[in-house]
């Protein structure tokens, strides 16, 4: 779906462009815009290269498993169906320990594990779960202690304070986070009643 959008966008700037008669200015933007979203990507590259070799040095020196046991008892309130020593959980907690750590690229596979672990326990195959909406929340809000991604973006457009962003981002990250899983509870609570009064 996603590449018709990105598709239909890009026609619809060349055929304005032409139509406009800005054709030299849109061929000179697409080479350019080229040339920057390389640079870009390799900026990004480099980044994410150092902090997913952190991340390793902290599971290999025991620290994700700690953190992972200090986000333990969220995941039993979040997720109190669920086993404590359930895949699934294990999958969500990797994934929450790496999201706020900032690393959301490590973070996605195992996102994708925790639904596959979710889905293998889900009552109602083909209908997403309220663990699943809870987890989907959580991994959308993802609240980061470093938001690696965005600093490196801001570093590499020029910023001359790229980490000025953090706590504005907690703030808004805990926000988004706390209304999500009370909406998301709710939904879960009136779901459930249409469930029983059926």
């Amino acid at each position: 779906m996603m590449g018709y959008i990105w598709g239909g966008m890009i026609i619809a700037a060349v055929f304005f462009g032409v139509i406009g008669g800005q054709a030299d200015a849109v061929a000179e933007a697409a080479l350019t815009g080229a040339e920057k979203a390389v640079t870009m990507a390799f900026s990004l590259l480099g980044m994410m290269c150092f902090w997913s070799g952190i991340l390793e040095i902290a599971k290999r020196a025991g620290l994700t498993e700690k953190l992972a046991r200090l986000i333990r008892p969220l995941t039993k309130l979040l997720f109190p169906k669920l086993s404590p020593d359930s895949p699934a959980v294990s999958a969500m907690v990797m994934n929450m320990t790496a999201n706020f750590l900032g690393l959301s690229n490590a973070a996605t596979p195992l996102g994708l594990a925790a639904m596959h672990e979710l889905d293998k326990i889900n009552p109602t195959p083909g209908t997403a779960s309220d663990e699943m909406c809870m987890f989907v929340v959580i991994n959308t809000a993802s609240i980061s202690l470093i938001p690696t991604t965005v600093i490196t973006l801001r570093s590499a457009a020029g910023s001359v304070d790229p980490f000025g962003i953090i706590l504005p981002v907690w703030v808004c990250s805990v926000m988004s986070a706390g209304v999500g899983v009370i909406v998301a509870k709710w939904l879960g609570h009136r779901r459930q009643r249409g469930r029983l009064s059926c």
